[in-house]
């Protein structure tokens, strides 16, 4: 299957729409944003406000290397060092966290395939299965295996803890009563990594597994997904493949609230 394109977000976009922003993604956005003409006031204290941030989370000698190098430095840093008054946007810097790339998960994937001595099947669901297939981008210290790890896997304590150690992420499991019914019939090939046949949970099933979270991060998965998604598929498979879970006062309430902040709508079953 095709894996994820990264998208160039705006400025502005990426702000706002983000919860979690990688610092090179935001470096990028801000060189972008001054190539444009006839910044507003606000554009340029969201600039100045995104300089001081990346400055507090790279540390000064890096900001400093990082504006030598792009050709847009000297606007940056007269932007950065206007008088511009307070700081507009406050709380940029707590939401700096470099994201996890689908590159290292693809080459963590490698790797375990290597260690490997027969040939085992893995399915992959929650956050890396979207990092993989949508533009969702964000931190996350885990590749959630459904129901259980790889037999080979399971007792190597050694090499799932070196992994993690040079990836910064860790193979953990989740169970799959927390997916749609029949989510193992829609299941798709990530491919083969030597010895290691990786499926990637569908990502319509991924959403409606979040939908009936009431965990945060979940609700800004879900927020930052929808867009890539048919919400007709959507509407049907909930009604098809989440009976058991609507039947529940409590995951219903969930994936009511979910919904409407997500759609502005009620749910639709």
């Amino acid at each position: 299957m095709s894996q994820s394109v990264a998208v160039e977000m705006d400025l502005w976009s990426l702000v706002l729409d983000r919860p979690q922003i990688d610092p090179d993604d935001l470096a990028a956005a801000i060189e972008r944003e001054v190539c444009k003409s006839a910044l507003d006031f606000r554009t340029r204290l969201l600039i100045r406000d995104c300089v001081d941030s990346l400055r507090g989370f790279w540390g000064a000698q890096r900001t400093s290397e990082w504006l030598r190098e792009t050709q847009a430095g000297d606007t940056i840093q007269a932007i950065a060092n206007g008088d511009l008054g307070p700081p507009g946007f406050s709380l940029m810097s707590r939401r700096i966290m470099p994201a996890t790339r689908s590159q290292t998960i693809i080459a963590f994937l490698g790797e375990l395939g290597l260690a490997l001595v027969q040939p085992e099947k893995m399915v992959i669901g929650r956050a890396a299965s979207l990092i993989l297939t949508t533009p969702l981008s964000r931190r996350t210290e885990d590749i959630d295996v459904v129901d259980d790890l790889p037999a080979q896997v399971r007792g190597r304590q050694d090499l799932l803890d070196s992994l993690a150690k040079r990836y910064g992420i860790r193979l953990t499991h989740f169970q799959s009563d927390y997916l749609p019914s029949g989510w193992e019939l829609r299941i798709q090939s990530l491919g083969r990594f030597e010895r290691l046949d990786v499926w990637l949970v569908d990502r319509y099933d991924t959403w409606l597994g979040k939908l009936f979270s009431p965990r945060e991060k979940d609700r800004h998965d879900l927020r930052l997904i929808a867009p890539v998604l048919d919400k007709a598929i959507l509407r049907q498979r909930l009604t098809e493949a989440c009976g058991s879970f609507l039947a529940q006062t409590d995951l219903r309430r969930h994936a009511g609230d979910n919904w409407y902040i997500v759609f502005g709508e009620p749910l639709p079953a």
